[in-house]
């Protein structure tokens, strides 16, 4: 470490080499972020399966099915939850300090994860409210997690690597969505072993077995799991030396914890130096300086996470229904409730395996050689493409020989959606902002991003019915233009920078608000 690193914590920070500790504080955020995508994709699994267990009228033709407001609250409620919980604990992790509501949120995921699985009564009224109730609170915690977990992890990582440290994290979610679909296929796959039953044309009233009931439950409390786990971990990380230091304005405790992170010596008059070079001009969030400065970043993260979440929970949350329209499903009634849960699962874990995961994955490997500005660029250009390919002509893939063409297209909006706009919309606002507005910032530009998947969840089921599948997907692949133009408008490249430089909270040597290749 030379001269200049030892006098200051944040350059000390940003050269670092990776540690231990840089890949443990990847893995204890990620296990939250696990959680959060888990509880939030298992429950697309679980739907048709609530809809026998509950909703089936006898004599019908065709098995039971959530009634379509009861389903969109299913789905969505959780959406909900998650958006005031990122505004809420973005703007707490700002004015408490990341690491003390850090352990909260993990608490409450686990904690509405068991509950939801415990929904009370045997009427589908009870159940329903209740289990809508969790997991209104579920969502909350969840919503946590998103801004502390990704302002952590860019305050801890170098700057050569930030991109990459911050992807890790975020990559999780990929694993929870297949860690979903692999519960979902050995909880149904154990049961339908143990308790088989006909297929629902044969015997409706049969084809639902009693202990379908745990099934659903089981799948949702497992999900707990990880997180419970990593909750000692959690907890026993130190706040961060950006937020101490420049922040809390405590410079001999920022000194302590990165002494003890880095495993090197670092003085309190290291920390005093940064206080020194940091801009003494606290602009509040409501202010016109913060409006001038960071109004249109603001603006480019929210919009285009806003947009990137219409499209993208909708394909997630509805795939089963998308599968089934083209064909790619049996038909529910030539299958009892667990052999449809299996193939629904099954569909989904193909997708999650094939484009879902490499996606996040390449982002990992790529973000700091292509940058952050370039990925999401692609990224909203393929699925625009993606999308007009598979909406124009929509009733060539409907035709059984091309139902594997419209799979094949559909993951790859999966796979450039997560090697796009989708990671790069969480990276970006955890960089580009002041370290005392970092955590609200996030937590504002996430909210905006729930926001738009409520409106995919409550709006998608809508449009298909009022005006086809067809036309649903040219509005997905506008919506996804629409995020492209926002970004090359707005959204700067921090590759290689500083966040204090980024954010103006120190004066740049050499800054580029974009690079242009």
């Amino acid at each position: 470490m030379t001269n200049e690193e030892h006098g200051s914590i944040l350059k000390a920070l940003d050269a670092a080499k990776t540690q231990w500790y840089h890949v443990k504080a990847v893995v204890v955020s990620g296990m939250g972020f696990f959680t959060d995508s888990y509880d939030l994709f298992v429950i697309s699994l679980i739907t048709k399966l609530l809809g026998r267990i509950y909703y089936q009228v006898p004599g019908s033709s065709s098995p039971g099915s959530l009634p379509d407001g009861i389903s969109a609250a299913v789905s969505g409620v959780a959406f909900a939850g998650t958006f005031l919980g990122q505004i809420f604990f973005g703007c707490l992790g700002d004015k408490l300090g990341r690491k003390r509501v850090y352990g909260l949120t993990l608490l409450i995921m686990t904690i509405c994860s068991i509950c939801s699985g415990l929904s009370l009564g045997n009427d589908p009224k009870t159940v329903m409210v209740t289990l809508c109730f969790f997991r209104f609170w579920l969502g909350f915690g969840i919503g946590g997690d998103y801004p502390l977990s990704a302002t952590i992890m860019s305050e801890y990582a170098n700057k050569r690597t930030r991109g990459a440290f911050i992807a890790g994290v975020f990559s999780m979610q990929g694993v929870g969505i297949l860690a979903a679909g692999g519960v979902s296929l050995l909880v149904s796959a154990l049961f339908e072993r143990k308790f088989p039953s006909r297929a629902y044309v044969l015997d409706g009233a049969a084809s639902t077995v009693p202990q379908a009931d745990y099934v659903w439950r089981i799948i949702l409390m497992v999900g707990a799991l990880p997180a419970l786990l990593t909750y000692y971990w959690r907890m026993k990380m130190p706040e961060t030396a950006r937020y101490t230091a420049l922040v809390s304005k405590n410079a001999d405790k920022a000194a302590s914890d990165m002494t003890k992170v880095l495993n090197v010596d670092i003085e309190a008059s290291s920390a005093k130096h940064d206080q020194a070079r940091v801009s003494s001009d606290e602009f509040g969030l409501f202010s016109k300086k913060f409006l001038c400065r960071h109004g249109l970043h603001l603006f480019g993260t929210a919009s285009t996470w806003f947009l990137l979440d219409i499209a993208f929970y909708s394909q997630n949350l509805f795939q089963k229904d998308i599968f089934t329209t083209i064909g790619w499903l049996p038909p529910a009634k030539v299958m009892n409730a667990l052999q449809e849960l299996f193939m629904i699962a099954r569909a989904q874990t193909i997708i999650a395996c094939c484009s879902t995961v490499p996606g996040y994955y390449f982002t990992v490997g790529l973000i700091d050689r292509m940058g952050r500005y370039w990925i999401q660029i692609i990224g909203f250009a393929m699925m625009t493409i993606f999308m007009f390919v598979l909406a124009i002509p929509y009733h060539h893939w409907t035709l059984p020989a091309n139902r594997i063409g419209f799979v094949v297209f559909y993951s790859l909006t999966f796979f450039f959606s997560n090697f796009g706009p989708n990671a790069t919309t969480f990276i970006v606002p955890a960089e580009i902002f002041p370290a005392r507005l970092r955590s609200t910032c996030h937590g504002i530009s996430a909210a905006s991003g729930k926001a738009g998947a409520m409106v995919g969840s409550f709006g998608f089921a809508a449009l298909v019915k009022a005006l086809g599948m067809s036309r649903t997907l040219y509005i997905m692949g506008g919506i996804n233009l629409a995020g492209l133009l926002i970004t090359y408008l707005t959204i700067p490249e921090p590759k290689g920078i500083s966040l204090e430089e980024l954010s103006g909270e120190t004066k740049p040597e050499t800054i580029q608000e974009k690079i242009v290749i």
